[in-house]
């Protein structure tokens, strides 16, 4: 069975940083994509990033601001992210997909994590 466990999220002023954490079980984590989606309030899922072995994608919301990365050997996914705003307050779920193709699809993923809370200050 494969578990997703987020951390790293809290409070922040504006143009803080933060760095999340997905800690994932399974020996499927080598061999899949990874990504992370946030929700806010009153809002539709969306995707922020997202990791293959060698690829990354990002939302433009994010791009240059957010960095996804993976360390296969604790079987775990970062995303830091830096210059935070207020419209980037959301809970944020981790998520795997049992495939080597990127996408930002949420159906397209396979397992996701319980979210952590980011709440950015103006």
């Amino acid at each position: 069975q494969v578990q997703l466990v987020e951390s790293g999220g809290g409070l922040v002023q504006a143009g803080g940083s933060l760095r999340l954490s997905c800690a994932a079980s399974g020996r499927f984590f080598n061999k899949n994509v990874m990504g992370w989606f946030r929700q806010a309030p009153g809002k539709e899922r969306e995707f922020v990033a997202a990791i293959s072995t060698g690829s990354t994608y990002y939302a433009d919301s994010v791009k240059g601001r957010f960095t996804i990365s993976r360390d296969n050997a604790k079987n775990t996914v970062y995303l830091q992210m830096n210059s935070l705003k207020p419209e980037d307050t959301a809970v944020y779920y981790c998520a795997a997909r049992l495939s080597m193709v990127l996408t930002a699809e949420s159906n397209n993923y396979d397992y996701w994590g319980q979210g952590t809370q980011v709440t950015v200050s103006s």
